[in-house]
């Protein structure tokens, strides 16, 4: 590992805020990464771990500790188990889109949708990245990581990472710490051989995106090609001379509700069934078995709706300023707050409360932030 003269994160993340720490170190291999965690959890120093800063908002004062800069990099190709799939064993500061742009060029499926999301592969399942459908879950085999609290090295199955919709484990939710305080080294997929070939697309989500019918067909490169596009439309794709990507991506999440809670919104409020559990796990102690088997439960599913319907909806439209506050909503995408150049955290903070307390005031609900908040309160 190589300790470096401390960067304002203003400088390292997308929002463009956020102080110098105390100390800052950079790994650039999977061992010098697991030296420098070691390293400070020993110490017992406060510790962030930083990849690309794409879904981070981080308030502009000092930050106390040590910042470590993921710069690992590395795809390594695996068998499969199964027929007609192949597994990508990607290093944690890979970059996201390089990875999807990769699995596109050699044919692979089941990453497509997510072109053009920033930040780095070790970032991904923690929030459970997802787009147009397609999420981590669905084909994310396992992690190595280290655990704080042992600084052991192990490897963790998907299915043992909780991922959920824009959760994990790993997460820390605002107003909240991680289930398990871990970091990523490496992740591996399980990717579907389908050539470059078209084919048919699967989910609704993504054909609407793509303007297909429920018979259309197109090709891994055609499908990245347009959410590329469409993602630049909304300000959604990293522009240095763009202030309207100047943001953590999606600063509030969709929010996802009962179906009658759904059913109360206006009819036209966009909105999509969360896949329901379609095989769930009963558990029944044998000490109180009686021979009965109770029938599931059955209920409706959740259902996402969009937060930016929400909030555009509410009165604050593409653009919206709090004069004279440097901070405003993108004019591409109301679900994007951006640093319009040189604004403070607190200006951005300032104008993440407003939105929460229109949205609620109309619709009476709390949108949840997306990016991980440090050194800073909403």
């Amino acid at each position: 590992m190589a300790e470096i003269t401390p960067i304002r994160l203003a400088e390292l993340t997308t929002l463009r805020t956020g102080g110098a720490p105390e100390r800052m170190v950079e790994a650039h291999t999977r061992d010098e990464l697991v030296e420098a965690l070691r390293f400070v959890w020993a110490t017992g120093d406060e510790w962030l771990v930083l990849g690309g800063g794409s879904n981070l908002f981080v308030g502009d004062d000092p930050v106390e500790g040590t910042v470590i800069r993921v710069l690992t990099r590395g795809i390594e190709r695996l068998p499969s188990p199964h027929e007609g799939r192949t597994r990508l064993r990607v290093q944690a500061g890979h970059g996201w889109d390089d990875l999807v742009a990769h699995a596109v060029s050699e044919g692979l499926a089941g990453l497509e949708a997510m072109s053009g999301i920033p930040g780095t592969v070790g970032a991904a399942p923690v929030q459970n990245i997802g787009a147009y459908g397609q999420e981590i879950v669905r084909t994310l085999v396992e992690v190595d990581l280290i655990d704080e609290s042992t600084g052991e090295v192990s490897t963790v199955p998907a299915a043992d990472l909780g991922l959920g919709f824009r959760t994990s484990v790993l997460k820390a939710h605002y107003g909240s710490v991680p289930e398990r305080s871990a970091v990523i080294l490496s992740a591996t997929f399980d990717l579907a051989e389908v050539g470059t070939e078209a084919r048919p697309v699967a989910g609704v989500q993504l054909r609407t995106a793509l303007g297909l019918a429920e018979e259309g067909t197109a090709t891994l490169a055609e499908i990245r090609e347009r959410i590329l596009e469409i993602r630049a439309s909304k300000g959604m794709v990293l522009d240095a001379d763009d202030p309207d990507t100047w943001s953590a991506g999606s600063f509030f999440q969709n929010a996802v509700v009962p179906a009658a809670i759904a059913r109360s919104l206006p009819p036209e409020c966009p909105r999509w069934p969360v896949e329901p559990d379609l095989d769930p796990v009963l558990v029944i102690p044998l000490a109180v078995f009686d021979g009965h088997v109770p029938t599931p439960e059955t209920r409706e599913p959740d259902v996402k709706v969009s937060a930016a319907w929400l909030i555009e909806q509410a009165g604050l439209r593409k653009g919206f300023r709090l004069t004279p506050s440097r901070a405003g909503l993108s004019t591409k995408h109301a679900l994007a707050l951006t640093n319009r150049g040189g604004a403070t955290a607190a200006e951005i903070a300032q104008l993440a409360r407003f939105i929460r307390a229109r949205v609620h005031a109309e619709f009476g609900l709390l949108l949840q932030p997306e990016p991980v908040l440090v050194n800073i309160e909403l």
